[in-house]
């Protein structure tokens, strides 16, 4: 069984956890074991980042940027990967979601952020305030179709 991470930070309104929710679902739903985690509650120990097949990435914008756990993340990244040059923290494929209050420029970091960990898949799913229906569906598809991409054909 392919393992995702689902790694985002949410903490105030909660709209970010929302849309890490459904796309754990949507990851789930495509045979994927799926671990969350939410970088207000802690720092995500990046020695255990190869174990994961794919992964998930999502922050609300402040002030047109990451969350603080997220840029922990990839400056993390960045020692493993790059300085001590281990294996498995690239090549992998990804999927981004955001929330916002009104700016919505972070997905722009984001994209060019994210893409030293390996290829996207999709879109950025975003959502303006808490996430409705219709953008909570969007998320779900797309852990579906991040999943898609580990899994195996049935």
């Amino acid at each position: 069984m392919a393992k995702a991470l689902v790694l985002y930070h949410s903490q105030e309104y909660g709209n970010t956890k929302l849309m890490a929710d459904a796309i754990a679902e949507g990851l789930k739903e495509s045979g994927c074991e799926v671990t969350a985690f939410n970088t207000n509650e802690g720092r995500f120990d990046i020695t255990t980042f190869p174990e994961f097949d794919c992964v998930a990435f999502g922050s609300p914008d402040y002030f047109s940027y990451i969350a603080g756990g997220l840029k922990t993340f990839m400056d993390d990244h960045y020692i493993q990967s790059t300085v001590k040059k281990k294996e498995g923290y690239t090549g992998k494929p990804y999927a981004l979601f955001y929330s916002h209050g009104g700016g919505g420029k972070v997905k722009s970091v984001m994209k060019e952020l994210f893409k030293r960990v390996g290829t996207q898949v999709g879109e950025p799913a975003e959502s303006y305030g808490k996430p409705n229906q219709q953008t909570l569906e969007k998320c779900t598809e797309l852990g579906r179709q991040l999943g898609r991409t580990v899994m195996p054909k049935r």
